[in-house]
């Protein structure tokens, strides 16, 4: 069974950075699209990042411009380059393919507070 698990986050302030990793147990990301979600408290959970095998990259419109997806395949791995953050960002952020195929991990959380 694939695990993914997610890490990276933590406080930061305003305008802040961060950058997040998702690892994947088996070679998932080199077939699938990858995308990161978010949920912040009392919301649902959406799509903030995707980017597809050939490399297409796409963005909510709320992180476009601040945020970069990226991937190695060799690596198993997703990440997440967060800038200039703002508190609207405080959210549980996961990872999963896209369309979503895979049990959820545990997320990492990212607060953003002064």
């Amino acid at each position: 069974q694939v695990q993914l698990v997610e890490s990276g986050g933590g406080l930061v302030q305003p305008g802040g950075s961060l950058r997040l990793s998702c690892a994947a147990s088996g070679s998932i990301f080199r077939l699938n699209a990858v995308g990161w979600y978010r949920q912040a408290p009392g919301k649902q959970r959406e799509l903030v990042a995707s980017i597809t095998t050939g490399g297409s990259r796409g963005y909510a419109d709320s992180v476009k411009g601040r945020f970069t997806i990226s991937r190695d395949n060799a690596k198993n791995t997703a990440y997440l380059e967060m800038n200039s953050l703002k508190p609207d960002d405080t959210a549980v952020y996961y990872c999963n393919t896209r369309p979503i195929t895979y049990s959820w991990g545990q997320g990492t959380q990212v607060t953003v507070s002064s």
